[in-house]
């Protein structure tokens, strides 16, 4: 346990350990990202499922979009 006094030298640590989990989250990104896409691959090599999956990631998408567009109220409607 440290002491008050060497305060100064913990919170630099702590901001040491928060200036750390950007690259902690653009790494878990990329891992989770990468292994999709390789899961993924052997799809796109025939036409017709590679068309499938794009109609698909097109309809994730859009679902996403009008959902929280509509929750945040971004609609006149």
């Amino acid at each position: 346990m440290r002491l008050w006094s060497q305060g100064k030298a913990l919170m630099g640590e702590f901001l040491d350990n928060v200036a750390r989990y950007p690259r902690y989250l653009i790494s878990f990104s990329l891992g989770i990202f990468f292994s999709l896409f390789g899961w993924l691959k052997p799809l796109l090599k025939n036409p017709i499922s590679a068309i499938a999956l794009v109609g698909i990631l097109v309809g994730v998408f859009l679902f996403l979009f009008f959902t929280l567009k509509a929750m945040l109220g971004l609609t006149t409607v």
